[in-house]
């Protein structure tokens, strides 16, 4: 069985450019689980990591799960620019770097994001030729509704208002590149990972390739 996710020898030549992959889901669609998965299938995928105002959770750590910083320090990064994309999601801001994420796309590594739909846009409006965006739909209300009880993290307050915010969420879902509806986790992920592993064998995404074709052609 071919691996997909070791990409063929390239000449001398020709190197390949990264990009930045976006699951969006609203809460209990499956973004999470999906994204575990890819990560676990392909090594050479790797994980955004975001900056956050809100608190450490037990079973966090600062640098893989999050960078954690005060509301007040968020502030002075977003004036300073330091963010591609950064939103405010029930009451915690959330932002990813630039300087990181720039460095891995350009050394031809795939940054896999876990955000919403806000973040998302301001990808697509400062980056939108390093951006392939993936949007993961509950096969149902009632599905939706039952995962997120299932999990037991929320009270049911909780619960009401994350599916009060899905409506809004799933409106968006049209603004993405991609769609995959999560009636079957094993499924989805297969669905997620071919369209990772067919983006990044695009020929936009191959530096040198033009110089290399006319280098054959010589040949001739």
């Amino acid at each position: 069985m071919i691996d997909f996710s070791i990409d063929a020898p390239l000449p001398a030549s020709v190197t390949r450019r990264g990009f930045m992959f976006v699951l969006s889901s609203p809460s209990g669609a499956g973004k999470s689980s999906i994204t575990r998965a890819l990560l676990e299938r392909d090594a050479s995928l790797t994980l955004s990591i975001s900056t956050t105002s809100r608190r450490r959770r037990p079973g966090e750590t600062e640098g893989k799960d999050y960078n954690f910083v005060s509301s007040e320090d968020f502030q002075i990064m977003i004036n300073e620019g330091k963010f591609l994309e950064h939103a405010k999601v029930f009451g915690n801001y959330y932002g990813t770097p630039v300087a990181s994420v720039k460095q891995q796309i350009e050394a031809g590594e795939n940054v896999l994001f876990d955000i919403d739909w806000q973040g998302t846009q301001q990808l697509k409006a400062t980056a939108r030729d390093d951006l392939v965006s993936v949007f993961i739909l509950p096969p149902s209300y009632r599905a939706l509704e039952q995962r997120l009880k299932k999990r037991n993290q929320d009270s049911d307050a909780e619960v009401a208002k994350r599916m009060a915010k899905a409506a809004d969420e799933l409106s968006h879902f049209a603004e993405y590149d991609y769609v995959i509806i999560n009636s079957d986790l094993e499924q989805a992920v297969d669905e997620v990972y071919a369209i990772l592993q067919a983006e990044r064998r695009k020929r936009a995404r191959m530096n040198g390739l033009t110089n290399f074709v006319r280098e054959l052609q010589d040949g001739f």
